[in-house]
């Protein structure tokens, strides 16, 4: 059986990309406080990749769509990331100060150390 010495990172490299329009501010998330868990099997094939999803999330901060934009090459960290970021509670993002549903870009990188 192979011993895994080697640490493994899951690195939200950006909560909110992209150009909301006028008198929009898309959600956001707490990135330290929602976190993926790095796939077994992942991590034995030692995978690494970033991830970029987008959400639409509602006025109450709850997901209501997520869509892949941009694989890491690997379905498993995929997976992972759309699953676990998309159960993460947003701020809510706002149009014309008012909570709505707006979306919101991220990215999700996986490394190991």
């Amino acid at each position: 059986m192979k011993t895994l010495s080697k640490t493994m990172v899951a690195v939200l490299l950006a909560g909110v990309a992209g150009v909301a329009a006028a008198g929009e501010v898309p959600a956001s998330f707490d990135a330290k406080s929602c976190k993926a868990e790095y796939p077994k099997a992942s991590l034995m094939n030692e995978e690494q990749g970033t991830v970029t999803m987008s959400f639409l999330v509602n006025a109450d901060g709850s997901v209501a769509e997520s869509k892949l934009e941009k694989t890491s090459g690997f379905k498993n960290l995929d997976k992972a990331a759309l699953k676990a970021i998309a159960a993460c509670k947003f701020k809510p993002g706002t149009k014309d100060g008012a909570p709505a549903q707006t979306w919101t870009k991220v990215d999700y990188a996986w490394k190991l150390d």
